[in-house]
């Protein structure tokens, strides 16, 4: 079946289970002004149990995304693989959707799933959005000073042992100072040994 602007009209369906497969592109992103994803394609099945007084609805989306690698900036293709129920139920009152029950009138005949999707393909996405080991935007690495998670711990350690321990400003001075160094060679990096307790 069919579903267009993301929405379900659920009106005259009988109780049980419905199946319903629709597609996510540009456009959904472009509706809730998205700042970190471009464009993407994203196939979203739901199924439907519905009861005499509430619904169920269990969503899988599938698909890709594009957004900037947090490496090189360069538009990265990032998978999209989300499972969720979604309880819908009825009430007199007007509810605000609070990311876990759609909450609908009496009177109304279909579910917006837009937020719904939107959200959910978010909230799946990695921490961290890189393209795959050697597939960056090589000039654009040059650009940047990239300080590997090593490199930053051993800052940091180097900061904290410090005489001025805790103070944010010399671990600021400490990344600064070598950053300026960093062409010198491995060696600087082993004069400030930690001391250990």
């Amino acid at each position: 079946m069919e579903v267009q602007n993301y929405s379900i009209v659920f009106q005259g369906l009988a109780t049980g289970r419905h199946e319903f497969r629709f597609e996510v592109d540009k456009t959904l992103f472009e509706e809730f002004h998205s700042e970190e994803i471009k464009d993407g394609k994203c196939e979203v099945r739901v199924v439907l149990e519905r009861g005499e007084s509430h619904m169920q609805l269990d969503i899988r989306i599938t698909g890709h995304v594009i957004v900037p690698c947090d490496r090189c900036l360069e538009d990265c293709s990032i998978p999209v693989e989300f499972e969720g129920q979604l309880p819908v139920r009825f009430s007199d009152e007007t509810h605000e959707y609070d990311g876990e029950v759609m909450w609908l009138l009496p009177g109304e005949n279909s579910i917006d799933l837009s937020q719904y999707i939107y959200e959910s393909i978010v909230l799946s996405l990695p921490y961290q959005r890189v393209h795959p080991e050697g597939e960056c935007d090589p000039d654009m690495l040059r650009r940047f000073r990239i300080v590997s998670e090593a490199e930053f711990a051993s800052i940091e350690g180097e900061a904290a042992h410090s005489e001025h321990t805790g103070d944010q400003w010399s671990k600021l001075a400490a990344l600064r100072d070598r950053m300026a160094h960093d062409d010198s060679g491995d060696s600087d990096r082993d004069e400030a040994p930690e001391t250990k307790q």
